[in-house]
């Protein structure tokens, strides 16, 4: 019997149904596979069925249509095996292992009669198996229904395979019957169910239908699908000819029963491609012969019953199925010998790209890891130790206090992970080697704390960074010198802005006056302004606010009680005074001040700003002031009145021409008592001493007050901050000032011009009429007026007599020509004139003119006095007061002794009694006027015609106008008349209505000029088509543009082609086609042909398909690519070598080829039926079924049964061996597909060393072209030019080398002399070093050869110590190099004495300086006295002079200027230079209070030297006073001036009366 066996990957054909091992190659190269066979073989016990025939004792069954037997029923008695002697009857289940018995008789298995319900057959198999496919022959009919089931977990849980049913819609309502669409679809067959044959009818079912492709048998679904533990047939209905529906006795069913006569199932031992062979089972003593066992000869370093896993120790790599290429050996894990264990992990596996998956279980001498390649936790690897060592891991000494997790260590060195092995990997805040220290800038070690210690916190801008920045056990900041707080983020009170300064924070600096203290805000350093104050320092004044200067509590001396000098500013005289002026006091008279606006309750010192009479002392003397012998204390919220008596010092009685000017009385606090200025600290004195240097309080004497320093402008701040709590509102007149802020210091407002006051509240003396443009200039007349002052208020000047006007400068009434005034010269017609011109004013009888010399218009005559001619009115042709004068004036003609009148506007004639051309009406009758003619503008006034004198009609319209009035434009013209603006009308003839237009001319609206349109015709003139119309000029109008909407930019189209503005790609006058140079479906998508210029014959392509005509040499679509059969970058393509054609023509036949095979292969596979040798064999195959179905149709039945089983016999063999020949058809088809490939390759590999030849071809073409364009002679003189360079080239080079003049042979002698002298010299060099050596080193040199001297402790030339150090010289050696380094060292030690004795010279040194300044100081303060004896001297020689009687005053003058002359050798400024030079030269002596209290006291004595000046100025003023006096110099009505030597002051108190 030949029986087909099926594996996956090696299909093969075999006898008595075992297939021999596959895999040639053994199992060493890839996958092998063990022998499959029959799997009922040898397992007759684990085959069972539920329903056995005569198990209990015989039965009786009958047989259906057995025409040639008389006997039809027969016996079953199963209750021994089946023997072919003793018990024949026997049909047990085992009986269909096997066809035949030993005698070749038919055995078979029989199940109970009538059994209709679920009979079961199942195989339980000892192990996992390849089941491939199944066979059945059954002796009766075939089951009407049944399953195929199979279980994967020895029978726990079953899956359907196949069901078989002869109606499945019916039996298995729910499985598709359909057919198989995939390889593990479960689907119901009908074709082995069928009533017919009644025996010998066979099922097969392959679990793999060769109808359906498997890309990879080794895929989980197919291994699941083929893997089995038992099977399972399950017989669900039997076949019955229907008798058994209508009559149920026993003997009817007797004939109905399942009986198999052979169950074949094919399969394999299930290895996945590791065994070529298997073994029984443990358990398992059968061994029959043809019996496939369950337990695998495992390969590839696995094991298992099936091979399902890799050994023990070698899971480095996943297990996996063998393939045919790679049998994938399950490799060995590598533990580098710490373990003898080791598991798979798949995401390891993945990790490393797929190279080691293998996992190392319970590594041993400390060592983990996948590989046992590293140290556990607390170990690290020995650098020193391999590691395979089992020694490798030593413990970590770590502290576990400030290491993480409890002291691990590094496991091992890592230069790019910076691991070390050994090291402690520390707490996050934790250093050292054992990790037991904070780092720097933490502290507290603790081990509770996750990162070892606690951060400083120190602010890095206040702690000091020398060192840590803070105490690692307490955590204390060092701070730096101005900062404060545990954390040093704070400064110290008075100080801010924490920095990385030196110092950490800056002194606040608050200003002591502007400030209520010295805090300030950390931040940003604001300090706490008093009001109005700003600036970080509260040093500078708000907008709008000012601080008061020492002298702002003035009290002007000017009273209406007393006369006053007002002083007029002028820009030649310097402004001594304040105020509009002075107060003239006279000797013995007294001024009173009332004082009620003090601010702050302290001492005043008050002061007197006087100014004297006499003129040159005005000049001579600068200090005009005098102080109180001491200071008063005045407090707020009280009034004060202060009276001051002016009296002449020494004199008893009072001189009534005696005067003095008093300017203003002073209130000068005392600073020194605020505070800031209190005390002996430090800024105290410095304040006090700034406001002496910068003589602060001297530029408040003194008027006008000197530019102040800025030191003292911020003094001045301060003290005025303190006494007003804050700085004082300008409070500048809006009138007066030019803006509403003034001066930081004094408060003085910027004034407009001739205001003045600080307020700029007041006129300046000469000027009057506060307002807003200031005050004007009194401007009183020098001649007319009495002094240059006038009213405030009015500005009106006192006048002289004769003189009158606000500025005294006009004529008194009647008179002009001020200041020589005349009468006015009016011919009696008027009584006053032009004050400055002497024109007449208000001129009578009808006279007009500068002398009242002519008459008025409307008037006639001569009135000039003398002549008695009066003026009378014009005849024209009434009087001018009545309703019938028509003209302005007239004249007398003498010639013709008539009155000619000049007429009004409108009138004519030589009595105005016409109407003039332009105009109408009657004025020839009294109350009758010429009115003008109403015509619009739009006639010739001029023209008498153009409008009737009379009624006024219009005559003569002009510019284009009509109408009674010429109001509106003529016919055919439009625009505004009555601005002379008629324009023709502009309308376009084609596209205004016909009915409009006549002799070319067409009218409009006469207002608007719009001309009367065509249908769909638009525009002012008619000159366009209506939006989306087009076909401009038709007698119908414009037409639509029907554009295209969807390949269109929009509606519109051009007004007389109507072209549509079409999208890219679409043309046609609607768009409505592809546009030129596109291609496609209008409406899909027009495409842009982008043929190539250079490719292509035309630029336009096929509109349907795009396809350009491409030139010669070039091809696609666009015919920008070389065509084949050229080569080279498009478009340089240069045709191909001539053998490409014979190449091209042999690929195209296999192409055609292949493509022929490809078709015959497609056809194969649609159709099943082989073409070509295979189809005569398939014809005897469809004879014989011919034959079959004649025979059938036949009555003789036995025949008929004969021919079948021939020809089933027959049919199994020819499947067979069709399916081999499908089988190798395919192995052959894979050949020719792996052939084609490879003809593929060496087609691209031709093609490619194709281009190279053409390439090549191509540039030895341009070669030959270039050489043969070059000529012949060229190529030759180029060839004869090389070959010369070549013999130059060749003879330097042999110069060179070889000769006795040559570099090498000359090299070669030099080397022979040097040998052969330092030869001769060897023995005299030796001796020369070995004494050199003695006197150097104070030893030999008798080196070895390891340069060691052990015979010389001094060492010498060439020694060495065991270090590989030179040795030479060194105690008890008497050589150079040990004298050297003696005198080395007393060089030092000397060098060291020398710096001793320079310090201390350098100190004598200083002392002596000291000495010497002292001795300069000394011979200075000589100079001092001396010229202090001398000056006074000089003063006393002055006193004596000025006392003398004979001292004049032009002798006095003369002394007092030559006093003024003399000044100090140096200035104020090169003293104070020479102070601090002194002081600094005074800081290394010793005693220095004692020499700069000394010092001070001479300071003190040149300040004085410096006002000395002032001094004798006051004395000279006294003196000259009183020798003028004495000579009678000064008379009363010049007045007398005197500075008082002493005051008489009353001071009165609300509360209460004090005298000073």
């Amino acid at each position: 019997m030949i029986m087909l066996c099926f594996h996956p990957r090696l299909p093969a054909v075999t006898v008595f149904g075992q297939e021999l091992p596959s895999g040639p190659h053994g199992c060493t190269e890839g996958s092998c596979y063990p022998a499959t066979g029959n799997l009922l073989i040898g397992r007759a016990v684990n085959l069972s069925a539920t329903s056995t025939c005569g198990l209990n004792g015989p039965e009786q069954y009958c047989i259906v249509s057995h025409l040639q037997e008389s006997d039809k029923c027969f016996e079953c008695n199963s209750r021994h095996r089946y023997d072919p002697y003793h018990h024949k009857n026997s049909h047990r289940i085992e009986n269909v292992i096997y066809l035949m018995d030993r005698n070749e008789d038919n055995t078979w298995w029989q199940s109970v009669n009538g059994v209709c319900a679920f009979v079961p057959i199942r195989l339980n198999l000892e192990a996992e198996f390849h089941f491939t496919h199944l066979i059945m022959k059954f002796k009766t009919f075939r089951p009407a229904a049944m399953i195929i089931e199979r279980s994967a977990d020895f029978g726990r849980t079953w899956r359907p395979y196949r069901y078989f049913a002869s109606n499945c819609t019916k039996t298995f309502p729910g499985i598709p019957a359909n057919g198989l669409h995939h390889i593990n679809d479960i689907i119901c067959d009908e074709r082995y169910s069928d009533i017919e044959p009644s025996t010998h009818g066979e099922v097969i079912y392959k679990v793999l239908d060769p109808a359906i492709h498997v890309k990879d048998p080794y895929s989980l679904d197919i291994q699941e699908l083929l893997r089995i533990t038992n099977l399972r047939i399950n017989f669900t209905k039997l076949n019955t000819l229907g008798d058994d529906l209508l009559d149920r006795r026993f003997d009817v069913l007797q004939k109905y029963y399942y009986a198999i006569y052979e169950l074949v199932v094919r399969g394999s031992c299930f290895c996945y491609g590791h065994a070529s062979e298997c073994a029984p089972v443990p358990g398992v003593d059968i061994r029959e012969n043809g019996m496939i066992h369950g337990r695998c000869v495992c390969k590839h370093n696995t094991e298992g019953l099936n091979c399902e896993r890799c050994r023990d120790f070698h899971n480095d790599l996943p297990w996996r199925p063998a393939e045919a290429e790679n049998p994938h050996t399950c490799r060995e894990c590598n533990c580098n010998g710490h373990s003898s264990q080791c598991h798979f992990d798949m995401a390891v596996y993945f990790a490393t790209a797929n190279i080691s998956g293998g996992v190392c279980d319970d590594c041993l001498h400390n060592t983990m890891g996948r590989n046992c390649e590293m140290c556990k936790p607390f170990y690290y690897q020995d650098p020193i130790r391999d590691t395979r060592d089992p020694r490798v891991c030593v413990a970590c000494d770590c502290d576990p206090v400030g290491s993480l997790e409890g002291g691990v260590c590094d496991s091992h060195t890592d230069p790019d992970m910076g691991m070390i092995a050994g090291q402690c990997r520390c707490k996050a805040n934790v250093k050292g080697t054992r990790c037991d220290d904070c780092k720097e800038g933490y502290y507290g070690l603790s081990q509770n704390d996750p990162l070892g210690c606690q951060p400083c916190n120190c602010d890095p801008r206040g702690i000091i960074m020398i060192g840590t920045p803070c105490d690692q056990i307490s955590g204390d900041c060092s701070c730096k010198r101005y900062v404060t707080g545990r954390y040093c983020n704070q400064c110290l009170p008075e100080y801010w802005g924490l920095s990385n300064d030196l110092a950490g924070c800056r002194p606040c600096d608050c200003d002591f006056g502007g400030a209520f203290n010295n805090r300030c805000m950390m931040e940003n350093g604001q300090c706490d302004c008093r009001r109005h104050l700003i600036g970080r320092q509260c040093s500078e004044v708000q907008p709008g606010y000012f601080c008061a200067p020492l002298d702002y509590y003035k009290y002007e001396a000017e009273d209406p009680d007393v006369r006053t000098v007002h002083r007029e500013h002028t820009p030649s005289h310097m402004v001594s005074w304040t105020g509009p002026g002075f107060a003239r006091v006279k000797d013995g008279a007294g001024l009173v001040f009332t004082i009620d606006n003090i601010p702050y309750a302290m001492e005043y010192d008050i002061m007197i700003r006087y100014e004297p009479e006499v003129s040159f002392l005005y000049v001579l003397c600068f200090s005009r002031y005098i102080q109180m012998p001491r200071p008063f204390c005045f407090e707020p919220s009280n009034r004060y009145v202060v009276a001051i008596r002016f009296q002449r010092h020494g004199v008893l009685h009072r001189h009534l021409t005696a005067f003095i000017l008093i300017d203003s009385l002073v209130l000068i606090p005392k600073y020194t008592e605020l505070p800031g200025f209190q005390g002996n600290e430090p800024e105290a004195e410095q304040r006090r001493e700034e406001m002496i240097r910068y003589m602060c309080l001297d530029s408040f004497m003194m008027t006008p007050m000197p530019a102040l320093a800025e030191m003292c402008s911020k003094l001045i701040c301060s003290i005025s901050s303190i006494i007003h709590d804050g700085a004082l509102s300008c409070q500048c007149d809006p009138q007066g000032s030019l803006s509403g802020e003034c001066d930081r210091v004094g408060g003085q407002c910027h004034c407009k011009s001739n205001v003045m006051g600080r307020r700029c509240d007041q006129c300046a003396p000469g000027t009057y009429g506060f307002g807003v443009n200031g005050c004007t200039a009194c401007d009183c007349h020098s001649e007319g007026s009495v002094s240059h002052q006038c009213d405030p208020v009015t500005g009106q000047c006192q006048c002289r007599q004769g003189s009158t006007g606000r500025q005294c400068s006009d004529c008194q009434l009647g008179q002009w020509g001020f200041p020589n005034c005349s009468p006015c010269q009016c011919n009696g017609h008027a009584d006053i004139c032009d004050p400055r011109t002497g024109e007449c004013r208000d001129c009578r009888d009808y006279t007009a003119g500068h002398y009242c010399d002519h008459c008025v218009d409307g008037f006639f005559g001569n009135p000039v006095l003398g002549l008695g001619e009066h003026c009378r009115p014009c005849p024209c042709p009434g009087n001018p007061d009545s309703d019938h004068f028509n003209g302005h004036s007239c004249q007398a003609d003498l010639s013709s002794n008539q009155i000619i009148c000049n007429c009004r506007e409108g009138y004519t004639g030589p009595r105005c009694d016409r109407c003039a051309p332009g105009y109408y009406g009657n004025p020839e009758q009294p109350g009758g006027q010429c009115l003008p003619c109403e015509c619009s503008g739009n006639i010739n006034a001029q023209d008498p015609e153009s409008c009737d004198p009379r009624t006024g009609q219009c005559l003569k319209c002009l510019y284009y106008t009509d109408g009674p009035s010429c109001a509106h434009c003529q016919h055919g013209y439009y625009g505004n008349a009555l601005a002379h603006d008629c324009r023709r009308c502009t309308c376009v003839t084609a596209g205004t209505l016909q009915s409009a237009c006549s002799d070319g001319q067409c009218h409009c609206d006469r207002q608007t000029g719009a001309c009367p349109c065509r249908e769909n015709v638009a525009g002012h003139n008619c000159d366009q088509c209506a939006p989306n119309h087009w076909n401009y000029g038709q007698d119908r109008g414009c037409e639509p543009c029907h554009c295209d909407p969807q390949h269109t930019m929009g509606t519109h189209c051009n007004m007389f082609t109507g072209q549509c503005h079409c999208h890219s790609g679409f043309g046609g006058r609607q768009c409505t086609e592809c546009e030129q140079f596109h291609w496609g479906d209008p409406q899909v998508q027009c495409q842009e042909c982008n043929c190539h210029p250079l490719g292509s014959e035309m630029v336009q392509c096929d509109r349907e398909t795009g396809a350009c005509e491409c030139r010669e040499g070039a091809a696609g679509k666009r015919c920008d690519e070389c065509a084949r059969g050229f080569t080279g970058v498009f478009p340089k393509c240069v045709q191909c070598h001539p053998c490409f054609q014979l190449w091209d023509d042999a690929v195209c036949q296999i192409k055609r080829d292949l493509d022929h095979i490809q078709y015959t292969v497609q056809k194969i596979l649609e159709s099943g039926v082989p073409t070509g040798d295979g189809d005569t064999r398939i014809k005897e195959l469809e004879k014989k079924l011919k034959q079959v179905q004649d025979l059938i149709s036949a009555e003789d039945s036995d025949r008929i049964h004969q021919l079948i089983g021939q020809s089933i016999d027959d049919l199994r063999a020819e499947i067979a061996l069709t399916d081999g020949r499908l089988m190798g058809v395919a192995r052959e088809l894979n050949t020719t597909a792996e052939e084609e490939e490879a003809l593929r390759r060496i087609l691209s590999g031709l093609e490619r060393e194709l281009r190279d030849i053409n390439t090549t071809v191509a540039h030895k073409q341009q070669l030959l072209v270039d050489y043969l364009t070059s000529g012949f002679a060229d190529q030759f003189e180029k060839v004869k030019k090389n070959y010369r360079l070549s013999l130059e080239a060749e003879e330097k080079c042999n110069l060179t080398v070889s000769g006795p003049l040559s570099p090498v042979g000359q090299s070669k002698e030099t080397r022979n002399r040097t040998e052969v002298l330092l030869n001769d010299s060897r023995d005299k060099f030796l001796l020369i070093t070995h004494c050199c050596s003695l006197q150097v080193c104070g030893g030999h040199s008798n080196a070895s050869s390891n340069g060691s001297c052990p015979n010389s402790q001094c060492g010498g030339a060439g020694c060495r110590d065991d270090q590989g150090s030179r040795v030479c010289g060194g105690e008890g050696c008497n050589g150079t190099v040990s004298s050297s380094l003696a005198a080395l060292n007393h060089a030092k030690n000397v060098t060291d004495s020398l710096k001793a004795a320079n310090e201390e010279l350098h100190s004598v040194a200083r002392k002596n300086q000291a000495m010497k300044t002292l001795e300069k100081a000394q011979k200075k303060k000589d100079d001092f006295a001396n010229n202090n004896k001398k000056l006074k001297d000089f003063i006393k020689k002055i006193k004596d002079f000025l006392s003398e009687e004979g001292a004049d005053p032009e002798s006095i003058e003369k002394v007092a200027l030559q006093v003024l002359s003399i000044t100090l050798p140096i200035n104020r400024t090169t003293l104070d230079k020479m102070i601090m030079q002194i002081k600094d030269s005074f800081s290394n002596l010793t005693n220095i209070e004692g020499i700069v209290n000394q010092t001070s006291q001479h300071i003190s004595k040149a300040k004085e030297l410096l006002l000395k000046p002032s001094l004798l100025c006051l004395l000279l003023t006294e003196m000259s006073i009183r020798n003028a006096t004495k000579f009678g110099l000064l008379y009363q009505p010049l007045g007398f001036s005197y500075q008082p030597r002493s005051m008489i002051v009353e001071d009165t108190i609300v509360q209460g009366s004090v005298m000073i």
